[in-house]
């Protein structure tokens, strides 16, 4: 009753409100559910499909360890309504369970199949458009400490040094449509792998015209782009100072840093931080055409 009678709305629940709209549900239970597991005669009833998923896409936007979102459900009554949790009706879903979900996710490659699904959606739309790609890439932090279990570090991820500084863990690789700044292509390497050799994998076949910043020099001459992409138009950068037109990539980095709060990679391994970034790459392209989606185009940014 308190919080009914409350007169403000909060800047936390206008978020989950635009979640809340802009998320395609159904779409999404129906790509999970037929690998979700049933109930059975046996053992503890599986949690709802669609309440895992709220728990798991805030969990994501909060940017929370599975312990933290279990304690964020209890202690926020906003995080609560999002999930569909009534402490006098239901058991908060434990951070065992939500890390099942996250493994059933990424075992079977969906959280790729999230952002193809959303990327489709959005096309249909008419927000994605193909005409051009900017490719950019973003290092990605992971802890350097050898304080664990096997007294290493973790051996997927490799130093790389940027002007002067070392940087370790790992590199993320995006390919962004030029006009809207919405992701369509991901790919993920250790930190030393060079921006250019992954090139020609960020490109989806349609586009004419390809800009790239000064890192991705001599990208038209690769052997593998003149195979793969021969009559595309590359546009590199000489100088920062020319990159306006490359500000679109560094749109979805700012997002999944800044809003979601991933400054570091949070699991071990390439393949779990991989599954995560898709993910959060659906979500930042939701946010990013949320104007658009949610008809208010001819506003001016909030």
């Amino acid at each position: 009753m308190e919080y009914a009678a409350k007169k403000r709305v909060t800047r936390r629940e206008c978020v989950w409100a635009q979640i809340e709209q802009l998320v395609p549900w159904q779409a999404l239970l129906q790509l999970i559910e037929p690998v979700y597991p049933k109930d059975g005669k046996r053992g503890r009833r599986p949690v709802g499909c669609e309440r895992m998923l709220r728990m798991y896409i805030a969990q994501q936007c909060l940017g929370l360890s599975d312990e933290g979102m279990e304690d964020a459900v209890y202690d926020s009554v906003a995080v609560r309504n999002f999930v569909g949790v009534d402490l006098g009706q239901q058991a908060v879903p434990d951070a065992t369970t939500l890390l099942k979900f996250r493994h059933l996710l990424q075992q079977h490659g969906l959280t790729q199949r999230i952002l193809a699904l959303i990327n489709e959606q959005l096309s249909q739309r008419g927000v994605l458009l193909r005409a051009g790609t900017v490719v950019d890439a973003t290092l990605m932090a992971a802890p350097s400490s050898t304080k664990n279990r096997t007294g290493q570090r973790d051996p997927e991820m490799r130093q790389t040094k940027k002007g002067n500084q070392w940087h370790f863990g790992m590199k993320v690789h995006v390919g962004v449509d030029a006009e809207m700044g919405l992701v369509h292509s991901v790919v993920t390497m250790p930190a030393n792998v060079s921006d250019v050799t992954q090139a020609h994998a960020l490109l989806h076949g349609q586009e004419s015209d390809v800009f790239a910043d000064a890192g991705y020099r001599g990208v038209d001459k690769r052997a593998e782009v003149q195979a793969q992409h021969p009559a595309v138009n590359w546009h590199v950068a000489m100088m920062p100072s020319k990159r306006k037109a490359l500000d679109k990539g560094e749109h979805v980095f700012y997002i999944i840093k800044n809003i979601f709060g991933l400054k570091k990679v949070r699991y071990r391994g390439l393949a779990a931080n991989t599954a995560q970034l898709y993910t959060l790459l659906a979500l930042a392209n939701l946010l990013l055409a949320k104007r658009w989606l949610l008809g208010t185009h001819t506003l001016g940014a909030s």
